[in-house]
């Protein structure tokens, strides 16, 4: 263990010390001191011409028969924003709505309003018309880029503003040799909006500003890269001895979601990678073609995406060797997925890995992999570099390690603001920039330990119980799929628990079974006093975190329902 704190040590203290290639520095930003990168990017626009510089002839963008190069992308993005300018006068400040699936356009659209400091808000895909309304009328975007298929569910409100209709105008995004008058852009400037889920009440729009998505895309990368150095010391392995391939990334997280773009799209990029779109709902069978037919390397499996794909009958008779990389977002990876991805890509194994954050973060605030998630496999992991972490009380006390609480968070990255929200602003963004983040945990011995979003705790007769500990137990169950834990009103005991199961393929329903395997390992408290049986998936938001305002409904409550 010495070793291995000397070694960290070490390379730490080159890459990040003077002269190092990612020196560290304290400036202030937004009135307070924090941690940065001295070698950076100032906003979108430079960050896009490095890559181009670099990777110009690389495929980047996929989707289908339609391949963009890094080299092209930059001629498009010019090109579409010229249009913004001068075809519908969208100028810095300016909102750019894009309501559409995951394509090239998508991100065209983004390079381009961003270059001119416009800012893009990224409205859910998957939104009824009343949350489609709800956006725009908040946002107030000057113009809506958006697919035939989400314009048309976004009602009469359309009328009111000028569209770009992706399937019937592709030539807006064609390359036509113009380019916009840039004007100049700082680093705290606006340039996202990105849209909480609204499982409780209506949604509220994270501003983010081009510091936040250089940062998310600089932190993410700096992370991966230390570990990576520290794991090849410690094997004697010269990282120039490497082959340098390029990366093939399956972006199936959605654009408007912190894993879409930021993660799937900018920190790739970054990294030269080739990025693979596919359309239509998500699809088991055709993301194990793609795994095969692209090569594919990395994917990160958000919500119940990995366990459809590895239940898949297809999954034998397709070639996954090439993902090298599997990561999990949207919520904690148990150690029973974490021993189903290790059995069925077995060349990850030594790469599992999940990070901790959220729209409001913009940011990897803690990461874990490798051999730490396997010798500490509950945990979230340690605070990455330019993150501090607090846990505090009701009354908004720092507490001591091993206290649980609600998780604080700080960092140069953080939003700007909820978008037109002062008072849900003022509730999240505390004194000297401290984010809340809505979630319980805890930190020992310099590891986060994430327990339950502070809404789900239920309580039983006075004693607080965890869905995910059941949810976890219940995981790791042959017959199950996925599982919701979820409290319903009791008149004596104030609430009592349900367990809502999804079953694998040959799974049998069986109350009594998954009782006592709960009962293995839990108290008896936290064993489920009712069980309801469900055929289709469970429905999820944008991050793969199960909506349970969605499963409750005025379904009459029996001992089981199947």
């Amino acid at each position: 263990m010495a070793d291995v704190d000397k070694i960290t040590k070490n390379i730490q203290a080159g890459t990040r010390g003077p002269g190092g290639q990612w020196e560290i520095v304290n400036e202030e930003v937004l009135g307070e001191d924090f941690i940065v990168f001295k070698n950076r990017h100032r906003n979108i626009n430079e960050m896009l011409k490095t890559n181009t510089s670099k990777w110009a002839e690389r495929e980047c963008l996929v989707l289908g028969n339609s391949r963009i190069s890094y080299q092209e992308l930059q001629d498009r993005v010019e090109s579409t924003a010229y249009r913004l300018q001068t075809m519908y006068g969208i100028n810095a400040g300016d909102r750019v709505a894009i309501l559409a699936a995951n394509c090239p356009e998508w991100v065209i659209g983004f390079f381009a309003a961003t270059q001119i400091g416009a800012i893009v808000s990224a409205l859910n895909g998957w939104w009824t018309e009343n949350e489609i309304k709800h956006a725009i009328e908040l946002t107030d975007p000057l113009l809506i880029v958006g697919d035939t298929r989400r314009l048309a569910r976004a009602g009469p409100l359309l009328e009111q503003f000028p569209v770009v209709d992706i399937d019937k105008s592709s030539s807006f995004f064609e390359s036509t040799g113009e380019s916009p008058v840039h004007s100049e852009i700082d680093e705290d400037d606006p340039a996202l909006i990105l849209f909480t889920s609204g499982t409780t009440g209506k949604s509220k729009g994270a501003l983010l500003s081009h510091r936040s998505l250089i940062g998310f895309v600089d932190g993410t990368i700096h992370n991966g890269y230390e570990k990576k150095l520290i794991a090849l010391k410690l094997l004697d392995i010269d990282p120039s001895s490497l082959p340098s391939n390029q990366d093939v990334i399956l972006a199936t997280s959605p654009l408007f979601h912190i894993s879409g773009l930021p993660a799937g799209v900018l920190m790739n990029m970054a990294n030269g990678a080739k990025i693979i779109f596919r359309s239509g709902r998500f699809d088991p069978s055709d993301v194990l073609r793609l795994i095969e037919e692209e090569s594919i390397t990395n994917w990160t499996a958000i919500g119940d995406m990995g366990p459809r794909v590895m239940a898949h009958p297809d999954f034998a008779t397709r070639d996954t060797s090439s993902l090298t990389r599997v990561s999990s977002g949207g919520a904690h990876l148990s150690e029973n997925m974490q021993q189903l991805i290790a059995e069925h890509f077995p060349q990850a194994a030594g790469a599992i890995g999940q990070g901790y954050g959220s729209s409001e973060s913009c940011g990897v605030i803690t990461s874990i992999g490798g051999q730490d998630f396997k010798d500490y496999p509950t945990s979230a992991g340690r605070a990455c570099l330019g993150y501090e972490i607090e846990i505090r009380d009701s009354e908004n006390n720092p507490l001591s390690d091993g206290e649980e609480g609600e998780i604080h968070v700080k960092s140069a990255y953080s939003m700007l603001k909820y978008w037109e929200n002062p008072q849900a602003t003022a509730e999240t963004l505390k004194s000297g920039r401290w984010l809340a983040m809505g979630d319980i945990g805890k930190m020992v011995d310099g590891r986060l330990y994430i327990n339950s979003r502070a809404r789900d705790m239920i309580i039983k007769s006075g004693e607080n119980i965890y869905p995910v500990e059941i949810e976890h137990r219940l995981e790791s169950h042959p017959d199950i799929q996925e599982v919701a834990v979820l409290g319903v009103d009791h008149a004596q005991k104030g609430q009592e628990v349900k367990a809502i199961v999804v079953l694998t393929p040959n799974g049998h329903f069986s109350p009594e079974i998954f009782s006592e395997w709960c009962e293995e390992t839990l108290a008896t408290y936290k064993i489920p006093n009712h069980w309801e049986h469900r055929v289709d998936p469970l429905p999820r938001t944008a991050s793969g975190k199960v909506i349970k305002g969605g499963l409750t409904g005025d379904r009459e409550l029996s001992d089981y329902e199947d």
